[in-house]
């Protein structure tokens, strides 16, 4: 058969763009625990950051009178509903102690969607964002996404995962851009201080960056740590910061898909346009669903940060009791974060463990406890482990992974 030297170089069937995409490791370790589970293995899973709450009845009591109404059955503005997002404002002001006008926010479909519009709103090829690590699965890929380029600065446990000025300065070049910045932190559960906050925030103003603060888990600070939002900390980052919520984490809304971003006029206009293309207007019941949430009160919030705070002393207290596991106390969020590097070299039940990845997969195969592995959020090393489950399954896990890990040698 005879070749044709003129026919056209085949083009790759995914795009380099979308085949570079790593999956969402936390999603996939979540996924496989529910097939698992619903395959009638006893599967008990620390993967997601959900948490184990329903939304609290008079949020989905709203969402439900909401769908009777044909009004939200309708195409509603893109860039969110007009009095869902004078509510945001109100209760950034309230929460954050930091005001918006209602035109300065975009509602999204999630915190996800939140990130991504704003990197792809303010990255153009070959700009750079300074990640503070271990980070959340997404950040990187997201920034990957919008052209731009993750730069990561790495804390360990010795230093509570909590990045330095210094270490940020060091890694600033000419093609800095953004300043990620997370507290409290997922994966690790760490807090800046208030004056951390604040020496971060006049850094980046001095270096004319911008700063994007994920400030989903502000509700959810325990002991003596305290929430802080560095723009309100440094209000001269005001034409140059977006602030990323939602009422996932607070409300136990991780479902309804509703969150937001927060910022210049211009910036959240542009990113409106994004969106206008790419979804249109989140679900209407989702956003009055949201409505309600953000324009209750707390207590609903305080009973869940009272359950996560037990839960967070429990599970640090057990993860250190496992010779070779060093596990610093979480202070925010809902998730452990334990360096295992005393337990990789070692074999367990046959197995040579050299990676947390391969741990992780032990841990699953021999007892049936799904973790997420640290290379999901930067070095190999460590596990996360969120909290946010029945206190039962969490004791019964953790002793599960304990027994294991005894047999480490």
């Amino acid at each position: 058969m005879s070749t044709d030297a003129t026919a056209p170089t085949p083009f790759p069937r995914i795009s380099h763009r979308i085949g570079s995409i790593a999956e969402s490791a936390t999603l996939a370790v979540d996924a496989k625990a529910k097939a698992l589970k619903a395959a009638g293995r006893p599967v008990i899973g620390f993967g997601a950051g959900e948490p184990d709450f329903p939304t609290p009845d008079y949020i989905v009591e709203a969402a439900a009178a909401a769908a009777r109404q044909p009004k939200y059955h309708r195409y509603t503005p893109a860039g969110g509903l007009p009095e869902l997002k004078a509510a945001i404002a109100a209760k950034t002001q309230r929460d954050s102690k930091v005001r918006f006008e209602p035109g300065q926010i975009l509602v999204t479909n999630g915190g996800k969607q939140a990130i991504y519009n704003a990197f792809a709103t303010l990255l153009d090829p070959g700009d750079e964002v300074l990640v503070p690590t271990p980070f959340w699965t997404t950040y990187p890929e997201s920034i990957r996404l919008a052209g731009g380029v993750p730069v990561e600065v790495l804390a360990n446990e010795d230093a509570g995962y909590l990045v330095t000025v210094a270490q940020l300065e060091a890694a600033r070049t000419p093609r800095t851009k953004v300043l990620l910045f997370v507290s409290p932190s997922n994966p690790t559960g760490a807090v800046y201080s208030p004056a951390q906050v604040a020496e971060m925030g006049r850094w980046a103003d001095e270096h004319g960056l911008w700063v994007l603060t994920d400030e989903i888990y502000e509700h959810l600070v325990y002991g003596d740590a305290e929430f802080v939002s560095i723009l309100h900390a440094v209000p001269s980052l005001a034409d140059r910061c977006v602030v990323v919520n939602g009422v996932a984490k607070t409300y136990a809304m991780t479902g309804w898909r509703v969150g937001w971003l927060a910022g210049p006029a211009d910036v959240v206009k542009a990113a409106t346009n994004l969106q206008s293309h790419a979804t249109s207007n989140v679900s209407n019941v989702a956003q009055v669903a949201a409505l309600t949430a953000v324009s209750g009160d707390l207590s609903a919030v305080h009973e869940m940060r009272a359950a996560f705070d037990r839960r967070r002393q429990t599970i640090v207290k057990m993860l250190n009791e496992i010779e070779g596991v060093d596990c610093p106390e979480p202070l925010g969020a809902f998730y452990a974060y334990p360096s295992v590097k005393g337990v990789l070299g070692k074999e367990i039940r046959g197995t040579l463990v050299s990676t947390s990845a391969e741990l992780a997969a032990v841990i699953l195969d021999e007892v049936e406890v799904a973790v997420v592995p640290g290379e999901a959020f930067g070095p190999s090393g460590y596990l996360r482990l969120s909290y946010a489950l029945g206190d039962d399954d969490l004791a019964e896990g953790v002793s599960r992974i304990q027994a294991l890990l005894v047999e480490a040698k």
